[in-house]
């Protein structure tokens, strides 16, 4: 698989002065916009229409709410962030790319060691756009699955997180869409209006990805869905600040910085209600804490398995043409490709793989090359199972014996080698039978979901906690937990 080699518009070379952000702009960005009129036009024209859709689709019942959130003043490392009170439709979404790197060159594939492109081979252009439009999907898709959780918030402390991973992811939308605009012309225009037509679950016009049309109905799903689905995120964009586009590995390496919060608010998210839940065995001397006010080890446990085996899903085929293809044009690397101890072009490469021999789960060589996807997805199965380790350290400092776990991998898949077969969460081949006998023991059942429904009761005074999570080590920029964080009106 050779490409012919592209030319680079521009090497670059010179170090660069740090890069701020022209609030002064009607949209806020650190590219120059102002020195590009048909970009800032094209932009300028999409921007009602995602004001529009944000009214339309964003949190529902708090647009006129002061909230305290961060926005981006910087890309540099410190202090990139302002703290103060906003009502979201005034948020200053913009265009933040992180600094480009002297020297930069790609790292891997056909063209390693080449200087890096700021303009679009034309020879990549579609994988380029296919990749950007899936990425951009997920943004708008994540607020439109969140965007009644507002009403159900067990504290205002919670409510405000809620708040700013939606305002970031759409930001993560307006970098996406910049991209389109800047690199695609009338094609790229036309993909950006569409991010804004589909919805989450319309059976009509759906979201891309199949784990952005899940319904996300309570806080436990959301937590689940922050700490697996958005770490999932992290990974596809931790490769795609690998690519030999640098528009694109800039733009991503910043959405990482953002990344991180999201990530946060779900690992700590579940382990407060871990927390809670062994507070409540203690106290009651039962493991039956529903009474209580708590939610059981066991249901938590069954949440994991749903939001995993759907995040996991969302590496794609463990065989896919398009991961190689996008490998050897380097367009999309593999996670923390310079920390990877190999040639980084992989022809002749192998790399072991799950595959089913009759009811048996075996492993298998197949070329490198073309199961990059699980590789990736075993780079985040690591580090999901890291997160895991914390919440049972909780649990085991509670006295309590029980431990929360990863399924296996081919546990409820959908897509890929495990499709269509029914695997166990610890990785036995069931039948038929087996799974239907024992499907409601494994994924939250319509009784496990009514409990959950049943506790999600809004909690609005200061500091205060609904039932079933405890209170947060601290509070957010120094604040303390008791502070005001959303102005309800």
């Amino acid at each position: 698989m050779h490409h012919a080699k592209p030319q680079a518009s521009q090497h670059l070379t010179k170090a660069t002065k740090p890069m701020t952000i022209d609030y002064q702009e009607r949209i806020p960005n650190n590219v120059g916009l102002s020195d590009n009129r048909r970009l800032q036009r094209a932009l300028e024209s999409w921007q009602p229409k995602y004001l529009d859709w944000w009214r339309d689709m964003g949190p529902e019942g708090f647009q006129a709410s002061d909230v305290y959130l961060r926005t981006a003043i910087s890309v540099e490392p410190g202090g990139w962030a302002h703290y103060g009170m906003v009502k979201m439709p005034d948020y200053r979404w913009g265009i933040f790319l992180a600094p480009p790197e002297a020297g930069r060159v790609v790292g891997f594939g056909d063209h390693k060691g080449d200087p890096v492109w700021t303009d679009i081979p034309g020879e990549y252009r579609a994988m380029l756009r296919r990749l950007i439009v899936t990425q951009g999907d997920t943004e708008p898709a994540s607020v439109e699955q969140q965007r009644l959780l507002g009403h159900t918030a067990p504290s205002l402390y919670d409510l405000r997180n809620l708040f700013q991973v939606n305002v970031e992811e759409g930001r993560h939308l307006w970098a996406m869409v910049y991209l389109l605009d800047a690199h695609f012309g009338r094609d790229g225009r036309e993909e950006a209006d569409m991010l804004l037509e589909r919805r989450s679950g319309d059976p009509e016009k759906p979201r891309i990805l199949g784990a952005f049309n899940e319904p996300t109905p309570d806080w436990l799903s959301f937590y689940m869905f922050t700490y697996f689905t958005d770490r999932d995120g992290k990974y596809q964009l931790a490769t795609l600040a690998e690519s030999g586009f640098d528009p694109l590995s800039r733009t991503c390496r910043f959405m990482l910085t953002e990344e991180a919060h999201h990530m946060f608010v779900g690992e700590s998210g579940v382990q407060r209600i871990v927390q809670r839940a062994c507070e409540m065995m203690r106290e009651h001397d039962t493991d039956q804490v529903r009474g209580h006010g708590a939610i059981d080890l066991g249901t938590i446990q069954k949440y994991i398995n749903f939001h995993f085996s759907v995040s996991v899903d969302l590496f794609g085929q463990e065989r896919s043409t398009n991961a190689a293809n996008y490998y050897t044009g380097g367009i999309k690397g593999r996670f923390r490709e310079d920390k990877i101890d190999d040639d980084h072009r992989l022809a002749d490469a192998v790399y072991a793989v799950p595959a089913l021999d009759g009811d048996t789960i075996v492993t298998v060589e197949a070329p490198a090359l073309t199961v990059l996807n699980e590789r990736l997805r075993e780079d985040f199965i690591a580090d999901s199972a890291r997160g895991l380790a914390r919440w049972n350290k909780v649990i085991a400092e509670h006295d309590v014996e029980f431990e929360l776990s990863l399924p296996h991998r081919g546990f409820n898949r959908a897509i890929g080698t495990f499709a269509g077969h029914h695997v166990a969460p610890d990785g036995a081949v069931v039948s038929d039978a087996v799974w239907n006998q024992r499907v409601g023991d494994w994924l939250p059942n319509a009784d496990d979901k009514a409990f959950i429904a049943s506790l999600m009761r809004p909690v609005t005074e200061p500091g205060k906690m609904a039932s079933w999570i405890a209170p947060p080590a601290r509070g957010i920029n120094g604040q303390p937990v008791d502070y005001d964080y959303v102005h309800l009106t």
